[in-house]
């Protein structure tokens, strides 16, 4: 065994008490504040948890609101085409009175190229091409 001489063990417990100060500066204020610390961050984190969880409750809430929307929106337009008049094939002739061509005095509407389309709705009304 080593055998020390009075100095080294001097230096020995000037290290071991200098290292005693060192650690109790590090922890200053004592070993509570770490864990109150902790403590709020896990509060925080839970907060946030559960503010997450609400958030995709509503969200989902809200999606199967706005499904069930589209779902009577469709059965609405089903009906509404069920329930259609079958003898209105051709809109343009149904509105001759809203949309009628000043220079068509005689009541009918005006189609030059034959497509079936009027010539106020035609953007080329003489391509003739178009069927």
């Amino acid at each position: 065994m080593t055998n020390f001489t009075t100095d080294q063990w001097i230096i020995l417990g000037l290290v071991f008490v200098l290292g005693f100060l060192v650690g109790a500066w590090m922890t200053s204020g004592g070993r509570s504040k770490w864990k109150t610390r902790y403590n709020e961050e896990v509060t925080t984190r839970k907060a946030l948890e559960a503010r997450e969880k609400d958030r995709d409750a509503s969200w989902a809430t809200r999606e199967k609101e706005l499904r069930d929307e589209a779902d009577r929106r469709e059965a609405a337009a089903r009906a509404a085409a069920v329930s259609a008049p079958a003898g209105r094939a051709d809109p343009y002739v149904d509105d001759r009175l809203r949309d009628r061509h000043p220079d068509d005095f005689s009541g009918q509407r005006r189609d030059l190229d034959r497509d079936g389309v009027p010539d106020n709705y035609d953007r080329r009304p003489l391509d003739g091409d178009r069927r």
